[in-house]
């Protein structure tokens, strides 16, 4: 139940970023002691979301280490094209 919040976190702060947020797509996949999070964009939001020298990237997987360590879990973010 936990993961599926940090997931829909990653989903609800890409779809504000991006211009097409029916394009972005979040898969989350568990392991034994860590969770990957993909972040699927079209390319044309790839720029938005990682941002400027990749702040927005970084801010986002800042967002998701804390929320991923109030529930004990390692979870890594990758952005996908």
């Amino acid at each position: 139940m936990e993961h599926i919040q940090i997931k829909r976190l990653v989903e609800v702060i890409a779809r504000a970023l991006s211009d097409s947020p029916e394009e972005i797509y979040v898969t989350e996949i568990n392991g034994h002691q860590i969770s990957l999070i993909e972040l699927r964009v079209a390319k044309e939001d790839l720029g938005k979301i990682i941002g400027k020298k990749g702040q927005n990237a970084h801010a986002l997987r800042t967002l998701v280490n804390a929320a991923a360590a109030k529930l004990h879990k390692r979870t890594v973010l990758e952005i996908l094209e």
